[in-house]
C-alpha cells in the first residue's frame, strides 16, 4: 500500500499528464501523443487511488474494473465513427450518474456517523473517519459539496441521454419545449437553490433530509432533459462540448466531496475546457453562449427569403471532368461523408488529385459534423495529410481563386443565407464561402434539407451542380476517371 506521500506525489504527476493531454489534441499531429498522455495520466490516477491509505474491498472493486474493462473495449471495437458523437454523450451520462451516487453516498455515510458515539467515531478508518473529525462549519461545506454534485450530476445523465437520443436519430432533432418554456427551467432551478438552503441549514428538513435530496434530483433530471429538448440540431455539436463541461463540473463538486484532489483538478481542467469550447463553437456560429446553455433562444425572426431557381444535377463524368480541367480544388467534408464511411475514398481521390499536380485542401467548419473536431478526426483516419487541412480562417479568403469546390454531405456551414437572408434561424453565422468558387459540386443523397432543416440557396445557384448519390459511391465513381 502507498502512503500519502506517494500517492499526492502519482496525482501531481497525473495531472500534469492530463494537462499535456489536453494541450497535445489543440494539434493534429500531436493528438495521438496527447492520448496516450490521458491515458497513462488515467492509469496512474486509478492505481494510486486503490493502492493509497483508506482503500478497502480491493476484490470487489478489481472485479467491477475487469468488467468495465471488457465491456468498454467491446463498445469501443464496435462503434462505427460515425455513432462517435453519440458515444460521448452516453459517456458523459455515465460521469453525471456517477456524481449523483457518490453525493447521496457521501449523505448516507455523513448521517451514519453522526448517529455514532464519539468512542466509536475515533475507531472509523478511510472517508468516515475525515468525516468524524469534520467541524460543524466543514460538514456544512461538505453538504453544499454534496448537494452541488447530485444536481449537476442530474443535470448531466438527463442532458446527455436526450442528446444522445437526438445524435442517434431516436429522437426528433428539432428544439421542443413544454408550456412556459424557459419559466419551467427556471421555476426548478429556484425550486433547487431553495432546497439547498433548506438542507444544509436545517429548515424544517429534520429527519427528511434524503427527501430533500430525491426532490432536487427531480428537479435536476428534468433540468437536463428540458434544456437539450429545448436545442435544435443545428446546435448538437456545441450540447456535446456543453454537457462535456457539466461532467467535469460535477466531478468536481464530488472531488471536494471527498477530498480527492487528483478529481477537483481533473474536473476543473474538464469543466474549463469544455465551457471554453463551447464559446468557441458559438462564437463560429454567431450564437450567443447563454443561449444555447439555456436551451436554445433565438431562431428565425420571420419569413425566409425566397429561393429562386432549381437544382441542376449532374453526374460522375461531368465532375471528373471539372476534376481534370482544375488547378486548385477544395474539398468541405460534413455529416454527410461520415455517415456514407466515405473517408478513405476521399483520401484516395486527394491522393490522385495531388499526384496529377492538383492543388488539393480541405476546409473545415468549427462545427462540422455533429462533434467538435469530427471532421479532423475522419481525415486524420484516413490519413490525409494534416498541412493540407485548413480551418475556415485560414481558408475563406482563397474561395475567389479556386477552380472547383466540392462539398460532401455539408449544408450550414456553406449557406449563403447565413449572409443574405437576416431572417435565417442562422443569420449571422460565419460560414464557408464556397459559392464564390468557380464551380462547386455538392454531393448529397437527396433534394431534403439536412439534420436541422433550414434551406440552402447555394443549391440553386448558376455556378453549383448537386451530385447525387451516397458519398462513398458518388466519390468511387470518380476514382477511375481522374488523371
Amino acid at each position: 500500500m502507498f502512503d500519502t506521500g506517494v500517492v499526492s506525489a502519482a496525482y501531481i504527476a497525473a495531472a500534469v499528464l492530463f494537462i499535456l493531454s489536453l494541450g497535445g489534441l489543440s494539434n493534429q499531429e500531436s493528438a495521438k501523443r496527447a492520448v496516450w498522455y490521458g491515458i497513462a495520466g488515467m492509469a496512474l490516477a486509478v492505481v494510486a487511488t486503490l493502492l493509497g491509505p483508506g482503500a478497502a474491498n480491493l476484490p470487489i472493486v478489481i472485479g467491477t474494473f475487469a468488467v468495465a474493462a471488457v465491456v468498454g473495449w467491446l463498445v469501443a471495437v464496435r462503434v462505427q465513427m460515425t455513432e462517435m458523437p453519440q458515444l460521448v454523450a452516453a459517456l458523459h451520462s455515465f460521469v453525471g450518474l456517477a456524481a449523483v451516487f457518490i453525493g447521496y453516498n457521501a449523505h448516507f455515510e455523513l448521517e451514519t456517523v453522526r448517529a455514532l458515539d464519539p468512542a466509536a467515531r475515533e475507531a472509523l478508518t478511510g472517508f468516515a473517519a475525515v468525516l468524524a473529525h469534520k467541524s460543524p462549519v466543514e460538514i456544512n461545506i461538505l453538504k453544499v459539496e454534496a448537494f452541488l454534485g447530485i444536481f449537476i450530476g442530474a443535470v448531466t445523465f438527463t442532458g446527455s441521454i436526450v442528446a444522445f437520443g437526438k445524435l442517434a436519430g431516436k429522437l426528433d432533432g428539432k428544439a421542443k419545449k413544454l408550456p412556459g418554456g424557459h419559466v419551467l427551467n427556471a421555476s426548478a432551478l429556484l425550486g433547487s437553490l431553495v432546497l439547498l438552503v433548506m438542507y444544509v441549514g436545517h429548515i424544517g428538513v429534520e429527519g427528511r433530509e434524503v427527501t430533500v435530496l430525491i426532490i432536487m434530483a427531480v428537479l435536476a433530471l428534468f433540468i437536463g432533459f428540458h434544456l437539450v429538448m429545448g436545442i435544435g440540431g443545428a446546435d448538437m455539436p456545441v450540447v456535446v462540448s456543453m454537457l462535456n463541461s457539466y461532467s467535469g463540473w460535477a466531478a468536481a463538486a464530488i472531488g471536494f466531496t471527498l477530498g480527492n484532489d487528483l478529481l477537483i483538478v481533473t474536473g476543473a481542467l474538464v469543466g474549463s475546457s469544455g465551457a471554453i469550447l463551447s464559446y468557441i463553437m458559438c462564437k463560429a456560429m454567431n450564437r450567443s453562449f447563454v443561449s444555447v446553455i439555456l436551451g436554445g433562444f433565438g431562431g428565425a425572426t420571420g419569413p425566409a427569403a425566397e429561393i429562386e431557381g432549381e437544382q441542376v444535377a449532374i453526374d460522375a463524368d461531368g465532375v471528373a471532368a471539372a476534376l481534370n480541367e482544375a488547378d486548385s480544388v477544395v474539398i468541405v467534408p460534413g455529416y454527410g461523408m461520415a455517415v456514407a464511411q466515405a473517408q478513405q475514398s476521399v483520401s484516395e481521390l486527394t491522393r490522385k488529385l495531388r499526384a496529377a499536380g492538383k492543388n488539393v485542401r480541405f476546409a473545415i467548419h468549427p462545427v462540422a459534423g455533429r462533434l467538435p473536431g469530427h471532421m479532423n478526426v475522419l481525415l486524420a483516419e484516413a490519413k490525409v495529410p494534416y498541412d493540407i487541412v485548413l480551418e475556415m480562417d485560414e481558408i475563406n479568403e482563397d474561395f475567389p481563386s479556386t477552380d472547383v469546390v466540392i462539398v460532401i454531405g455539408s449544408n450550414d456551414i456553406v449557406n449563403p443565407a447565413a449572409q443574405d437572408d437576416p431572417n435565417s434561424p442562422i443569420a449571422g453565422m460565419p460560414v464557408l464561402e464556397v459559392w464564390k468558387a468557380k464551380q462547386v459540386f455538392v454531393s448529397k443523397r437527396g433534394q431534403g434539407t439536412g439534420y436541422s432543416g433550414i434551406e440552402n440557396p447555394l443549391f440553386y445557384k448558376d455556378n453549383t451542380r448537386m451530385f447525387y448519390g451516397d458519398a462513398k459511391v458518388t466519390v468511387d465513381s470518380l476514382l477511375p476517371k481522374i488523371g
